[in-house]
Parts: structure tokens; C-alpha cells; sequence
């Protein structure tokens, strides 16, 4: 059951993927930013054998893992897929078991199914962005992204 957010609980959160190859190594980043107390929060992270999809979706889980309590969030992504899939795709995932038309199963499901749970607890709504168009926190997370996996290597 979804919780109603409490006064002065909206945040933005901004998110995005990246990887270096398809599959290849690859980071995620996101900044959570809460207007009512000017506060901010940032994190990113990365994984050696991913996908751009895998790293956008973490992206988002863990901008969502990081809220204290329930609150109504804007997630603010570049990623369609992502954003379609919050939106969109989800409920028909679930009606036939996380399953496609076509009946093969939904790519990236395990991820997918903690956006379910953590969808559950908070108010979303979606703004998409256009990626490398300048957008202030779209190109700050596309930096971190790149860094966290870059970082990553480096340490090989």
C-alpha cells in the first residue's frame, strides 16, 4: 500500500547509466535534491559486467533506497526505457508474470521487481530529459556514472 507523503516530502531525483561497452563495466549515479530544505544528496557506484539499461535502472533504485521516509519524487531520467517502464510497462509485467507478449520473460527482471517494491512506498511522477543536452544534474550524474566505473578499473 502506497503511504502519502508528508508535507514538504517532494524531491527531485536525478539519475543516469553509463557503460563502457554493452556489456562492459559500468556506473550509475544519482542526485536527490529536496527544495523544501535545500538539502542534497549524491551517490554513484559501479559494476564490471553490466549493461547501460542495468545501470540505469540501479540508478534509480538506489536514489529510491536512499529516501529516509516516504515522499513524493520526481525521477528525472534520460533514460526512456526506464521511465516507460515505471510508467508504462510494469503493471502488464506483473499481470502476466513478468512476462512479454511474447511470453519471454522481462529482461533485467530482478531489478525491475525492487523498483516494484520501492515503487510502492513512495509518490512517482517522470520527467524524461534529453541526455547530453546540457541539463545541470543530468550532466553532473553522467560525470559520476563515468567516474564510479573509470574508478572502478583503475583499481583492477
Amino acid at each position: 500500500m502506497k503511504r502519502v507523503p508528508t508535507k514538504n516530502a517532494v524531491v527531485y531525483l536525478y539519475t543516469d547509466g553509463a557503460c563502457s561497452g554493452n556489456p562492459g563495466p559500468g556506473g550509475w549515479a544519482y542526485i536527490l535534491q529536496h527544495p523544501g530544505s535545500g538539502k542534497e544528496k549524491t551517490a554513484s557506484g559501479a559494476e564490471w559486467e553490466t549493461t547501460n539499461n542495468r545501470m540505469e535502472l540501479m540508478a534509480v533504485i538506489e536514489g529510491l533506497r536512499a529516501l529516509n521516509r516516504p515522499c513524493a519524487v520526481e525521477v528525472i531520467s534520460d533514460s526512456q526505457y526506464v521511465l516507460n517502464g515505471l510508467k508504462s510497462w510494469m503493471d502488464s509485467w506483473k499481470q502476466k508474470g513478468w512476462r512479454l507478449s511474447n511470453k519471454q520473460p522481462v529482461k533485467n527482471m530482478d531489478l525491475w521487481m525492487i523498483l516494484d517494491e520501492l515503487k510502492e512506498k513512495h509518490s512517482l511522477t517522470f520527467t524524461y530529459i534529453r541526455g547530453h543536452s546540457g541539463h545541470p544534474e543530468n550532466e553532473r550524474c553522467d560525470q559520476m556514472a563515468v567516474a564510479a566505473y573509470r574508478e572502478l578499473q583503475k583499481n583492477k
